[in-house]
């Protein structure tokens, strides 16, 4: 007989439904601190959080068709429409198999000198701001990453589209202040963050018919069609109703352009910044990159597999700063998680945040420790109890390109220069709503010995 997952004791109730609203973070950090399966009521709702891999393997891989997209993620729609972040069945289906040959290893592995080259002109731009003052990394790096998207993904050049991060950080602030409010305040009310809202989706529509204007001019005139851009671009021409295949066409460009830079520039600065507060492991990073990419060559990719240590540096950052940390869902049907019943309809709410610092699971899981990950002591750790990208069917499909990227990037800039955190800026607090790294990372940045 299934067993109901404890509830939190009355006196700490209180403290954690005030959180759902306003601190979903801390509230995921309280109740992993009462226990692996912790079962939450707020009136008729029910809500279940699950801390254990095996608990994170049934939901996100074994079982996961009887769970669909959940809190916050509902709320996204609004502003990504239906595309491969949002979209549910057979439609995110046919999105996911339209964009997943540009994001095969082969072709993946092809696109490193692209990759390099983007890199060298971020390490390049930096070496020429060194001694001029601070330097916003976090806006940096953002801008290689989406040089490199447009470049790898949709073969198009976003260099002429600096507004894009800007549209998408109103965007995110909105899809915050939706799930703060369960999407009950219309986005026709004039707050404040709701006009800047509506300001970056008009502006993210504008640049999204410019590209596809421009990608589908090319096509015509007979360049390549093999990059995820082309395929969207094919599948919603192919659409029976002209208009609704323009709109999903927008929706998938959408957020194909979220997520495949911000997470990846989020990563960059937080392991900057860990580097920064840990100049041992920089200075290891610094011998392995020397020694590596030695001649002060740029990296291919094979050098990615050689660059070990730097990938266990990239992966301890995504452990302590997830770029996805918190995988919410719905229960279609009802459910048994590890001898626990759950209800129908109710949110089960996995989080791999509180996941990559169990106490059970990682020894002193507050402190970085790249060398966790090398392959010796992680020989025995279980499978899920690591996932960054997510798990199961809906593990991220960019997750190799944002590797490649972040392991490049770190290299080369741990190689030649020395960056510190400005003084005051060294306790970056952690958001309370998300992990994303927000207002600047401001660091110092001088040429290395």
């Amino acid at each position: 007989m299934s067993a109901r997952p404890p509830g939190p004791p009355l006196r700490a109730l209180p403290g954690l439904l005030r959180k759902l609203a306003v601190d979903r973070l801390g509230m995921m950090r309280d109740a992993a601190a009462l226990a692996d399966a912790v079962r939450v009521s707020v009136g008729p709702k029910r809500m279940y959080v699950f801390n254990r891999p095996d608990y994170a393997k049934h939901v996100l891989a074994d079982n996961a068709a009887n769970y669909r997209k959940g809190i916050g993620l509902v709320e996204s729609r609004r502003m990504l429409g239906d595309g491969l972040l949002t979209s549910e069945g057979e439609l995110w289906r046919a999105q996911r198999r339209t964009v997943q040959p540009a994001f095969r290893p082969g072709r993946i592995a092809a696109q490193a000198g692209a990759v390099a080259e983007e890199a060298v002109r971020l390490l390049d731009l930096l070496v020429r701001r060194g001694g001029q003052g601070p330097v916003d990394v976090l806006h940096e790096v953002t801008g290689f990453t989406l040089g490199v998207l447009g470049r790898t993904v949709l073969d198009t050049d976003l260099g002429g589209y600096g507004g894009i991060a800007h549209a998408f950080e109103a965007v995110q602030d909105q899809a915050m202040f939706d799930m703060v409010t369960q999407g009950l305040v219309p986005v026709r009310v004039p707050l404040r963050t709701q006009r800047r809202f509506r300001r970056a989706r008009r502006e993210l529509t504008r640049i999204v018919d410019e590209l596809v204007a421009d990608r589908g001019a090319r096509m015509a005139e007979g360049e390549s069609a093999d990059d995820a851009f082309s395929r969207m671009i094919l599948a919603a021409r192919a659409q029976s109703d002209p208009a609704a295949g323009r709109g999903r066409l927008r929706d998938e460009l959408v957020t194909l352009l979220l997520a495949g830079h911000e997470t990846t520039a989020s990563t960059l600065g937080w392991t900057l910044l860990l580097l920064a507060r840990h100049p041992r492991v920089r200075d290891l990073v610094r011998e392995e990159a020397r020694g590596v990419l030695a001649g002060g060559r740029p990296p291919e990719a094979g050098d990615l597999h050689k660059l070990t240590y730097t990938t266990q540096v990239v992966q301890e950052a995504m452990r302590l700063y997830p770029p996805v940390w918190i995988l919410p869902r719905i229960a279609r049907r009802a459910d048994e998680v590890g001898g626990y019943a759950v209800s129908a309809g109710a949110d089960v709410l996995v989080c791999p945040y509180t996941l990559h610092r169990h106490p059970g699971l990682w020894e002193e899981p507050e402190r970085f420790d790249p060398g966790r990950f090398d392959p010796a002591r992680a020989a025995d750790r279980p499978r899920y109890a690591y996932i960054p990208f997510g798990a199961g069917p809906r593990f991220c499909v960019g997750s190799g390109l944002g590797m490649m990227e972040a392991v490049f990037v770190t290299a080369l800039l741990t190689r030649d220069l020395d960056m510190d955190v400005v003084p005051g800026h060294e306790g970056v607090a952690e958001p309370m709503m998300s992990l994303r790294m927000r207002g600047g990372l401001p660091m110092t940045v001088r040429r290395a010995r």
